[in-house]
C-alpha cells in the first residue's frame, strides 16, 4: 500500500522534459511578441516628441505675440524658460533625454530631435515641420 501512495505523488509532479518543452514554447512566443512591442514603443516615443514639439511651438507663438518676434536661434529655447513660458520653468527634453534644437530662418521656426541615436543627420531625426498635425 505504501508503494501506491508514493507513485501517486510522483505522478502529480512535472518531469524535466515537460518543463523544458514549456520553457521552449514560452521562449518562442516571446521571440515573436517582443519585437512587435519594441517597435510600438519607438513609434510611441516618436509621436510623443511631436506632441512635445507642438507644446514648444505654442510657447514660441505666445512669445511672439508678447514680443512681436520669435527668439533668435542664438537666444534659443532657454529664453522661453527665463521668461517663464513653461509652467514648470523647465525646458522639455525629447523621449531619449536630449534637448530640442531650435532654429529660426526667415521667421520660420524649426524644432529638431536627433532621435534615439542622439546624432545629427540620421534617418531617425524628427523635424517639427514633418510631424503632421501642427
Amino acid at each position: 500500500m505504501k508503494k501506491l501512495k508514493y507513485k501517486k505523488k510522483l505522478k502529480k509532479a512535472f518531469t524535466l522534459m515537460e518543463l523544458m518543452v514549456v520553457i521552449i514554447i514560452l521562449g518562442l512566443l516571446a521571440s515573436f511578441v517582443l519585437p512587435s512591442l519594441t517597435s510600438k514603443s519607438e513609434e510611441a516615443k516618436r509621436k510623443l516628441v511631436c506632441v512635445q514639439m507642438k507644446s514648444i511651438s505654442q510657447a514660441l507663438k505666445m512669445y511672439k505675440i508678447d514680443n512681436s518676434s520669435y527668439p533668435t536661434t542664438q537666444e534659443g529655447l532657454k529664453l522661453l524658460v527665463t521668461k517663464k513660458y513653461f509652467e514648470d520653468n523647465n525646458l522639455p527634453k525629447d523621449s531619449w533625454g536630449n534637448d530640442f534644437i531650435y532654429t529660426l530662418d526667415d521667421n520660420q521656426i524649426e524644432l529638431i530631435s536627433f532621435g534615439p541615436d542622439k546624432k545629427e543627420g540620421g534617418s531617425d531625426d524628427i523635424y517639427y515641420s514633418k510631424c503632421g498635425d501642427k
